[in-house]
């Protein structure tokens, strides 16, 4: 029913069951990560919880206690939820591993920004928006905020009091009515979801797939957003994957897709869809978008089915008839796993501006953020980084020690890509 999408971090930045992005920022659940992130890179909110308001004091003190035994928290939450309100079961999916802590966890990351109102807000516009194909309607937040309580005062006695329970009210009332606005809004203008045929389906190694996709009607997007796909074999589990071409005048859609161990939706996109399945879209969401107001060059790391969003973004450069500079560092363990090489170099080869650089692990001996240090400078780029969350966290390391700043590094957000990797 929900689905943790983004950390909060001032947006700069973009999206897969292992589609394009990967895995998990490390630390606990309820503790915001501090490396840029699907949104959305940049230091730490200056309105932190725990400098902040005396609500947000409040959370952070709750979130705190709870951390140790989030599994516990989470099993509890979904107990409350679906005995008081059994209803509400048919939203989620059959078998509830695969929700796993994205509801709890898109409310305790929103409450613990409570402070820094901007960021918040768009985080759960989006949320508000993105919940819409779950079937989520405004008279299920009252029971979702009741057994979030419940689960808190339960597993955080210690801290609990009147004062606290007070700040999670006034919290959760905020939260719940930006995301009930933002649906509302949202349902003046687009489906809740998208029917869309496959058109094409070309298995590019035995665990990678290309397949295009014909919606049953117009899908507006940018190139370097992302989706969330639903199978027919799989009701009510979806995962996210970035759009691997920027928009195209026959209203076709492209993606690449990895199938990953025990990934249901990966799996059955990669195996078992064929041309004629039809499946389902969400909405198109993230920020890992190119500015085409600024003549600053483009520094694309790509890593394995992270070229996908890499792609429309050269192709996007391209149809604004940019002459900027475009950078693109390929990076895979082995030349099989360089599935689009061939893509790229011959876009290369139509425009004079851009260079693709393969980096191969097994042969260079050095991972792909490395090699990006022997390039450059990079003071007049902006950067873009897709791919596995290692990758991602270290080429943010390496983009900042060559002196890009964490304004200019736009990527899929790390926690958004261990929801995202089954």
């Amino acid at each position: 029913m929900f689905e943790a999408r983004h950390t909060m971090k001032a947006p700069t930045t973009t999206p897969a069951d292992n589609g394009n992005p990967g895995g998990n920022g490390g630390g606990g659940w309820f503790t915001p990560r501090n490396e840029p992130m699907p949104a959305e890179a940049s230091p730490a909110p200056t309105g932190s919880a725990r400098h902040g308001s005396p609500d947000a004091r409040l959370i952070q003190r709750t979130m705190t206690e709870i951390e140790p035994i989030a599994d516990k928290v989470t099993s509890y939450f979904y107990a409350l939820l679906f005995v008081r309100h059994p209803e509400l079961r048919s939203l989620f999916p059959a078998a509830m591993d695969t929700q796993r802590d994205r509801l709890l966890r898109a409310l305790l990351i929103a409450a613990e920004h409570i402070d820094n109102r901007d960021v918040l807000v768009t985080y759960l516009q989006g949320l508000g928006r993105g919940h819409r194909k779950y079937g989520t309607r405004p008279e299920h937040y009252p029971a979702v905020g009741e057994c979030l309580l419940g689960s808190l005062s339960h597993y955080a006695a210690s801290v609990w009091d009147a004062e606290t329970e007070a700040a999670w009210v006034r919290t959760y009332t905020t939260i719940s009515q930006i995301m009930i606005d933002a649906a509302a809004a949202d349902e003046l203008r687009a489906p809740a979801w998208w029917h869309a045929e496959i058109v094409s389906h070309d298995l590019r190694t035995p665990e990678i797939a290309v397949f295009t996709v014909r919606p049953d009607q117009p899908y507006p997007f940018l190139a370097g957003q992302y989706t969330s796909v639903e199978t027919p074999w799989w009701p009510r589990v979806w995962r996210h994957y970035s759009f691997a071409s920027a928009p195209r005048s026959d209203g076709l859609l492209s993606f690449h897709v990895k199938a990953v161990p025990a990934g249901w939706v990966s799996n059955a996109l990669v195996h078992r869809a064929r041309p004629g399945d039809v499946i389902r879209l969400g909405p198109p969401t993230g920020t890992m978008t190119v500015d085409h107001t600024t003549e600053s060059g483009l520094l694309c790391l790509g890593g394995g089915t992270g070229i996908a969003p890499i792609k429309a973004l050269v192709e996007d450069v391209a149809e604004h008839g940019d002459r900027r500079s475009v950078e693109v560092f390929y990076g895979a363990r082995t030349g099989h796993d360089l599935y689009d090489i061939d893509t790229m170099l011959r876009l290369q080869q139509s425009h004079p501006w851009l260079a693709v650089r393969p980096i191969i692990d097994q042969q260079a001996h050095l991972q792909l953020p490395d090699a990006v240090r022997e390039y450059g400078p990079w003071n007049e780029y902006d950067a873009y980084l897709s791919g596995p969350p290692g990758m991602i966290r270290n080429g943010v390391d390496a983009l900042r020690d060559v002196g890009i700043p964490s304004s200019r590094i736009r990527h899929d957000s790390v926690d958004e890509l261990v929801m995202a990797g089954n």
